[in-house]
């Protein structure tokens, strides 16, 4: 429980610091910040990283298309039997589907 006051403590330290700063201070950090992106070190380390980032997916795909996971993920089914679940016999649908909630700004917590 100190910690967790000694915690909540800096951070209202920190943001009564801040706040006092103004805005003048964080236009000159964000500027300081575009500065240093735009350098060419940084851009050529994020290419690198980048390239590295899109190897490695790359590399994990091809493991995994040759799993059991991979084949059914490839033929576009999630089930061995073909049974229809509830909810696919309440939509009318025999497809299968990734996901069982419901997305969208009007979803209801209750169907979750």
């Amino acid at each position: 429980m100190r910690g967790k006051l000694w915690f909540i403590g800096g951070l209202a330290a920190g943001f009564v610091l801040g706040a006092r700063a103004g805005r003048e201070k964080y236009e000159e950090l964000v500027q300081n910040a575009r500065k240093m992106w735009d350098h060419p070190t940084v851009q050529e380390a994020a290419g690198v990283a980048q390239a590295q980032a899109n190897r490695l997916y790359e590399e994990g795909k091809d493991k995994l298309a040759h799993t059991k996971v991979g084949e059914k993920l490839a033929s576009g089914t999630s089930r061995d039997t073909g049974a229809l679940t509830s909810e696919e016999k309440m939509a009318g649908t025999g497809a299968t589907t990734t996901s069982t909630r419901p997305t969208g700004p009007n979803t209801n917590a209750s169907t979750l």
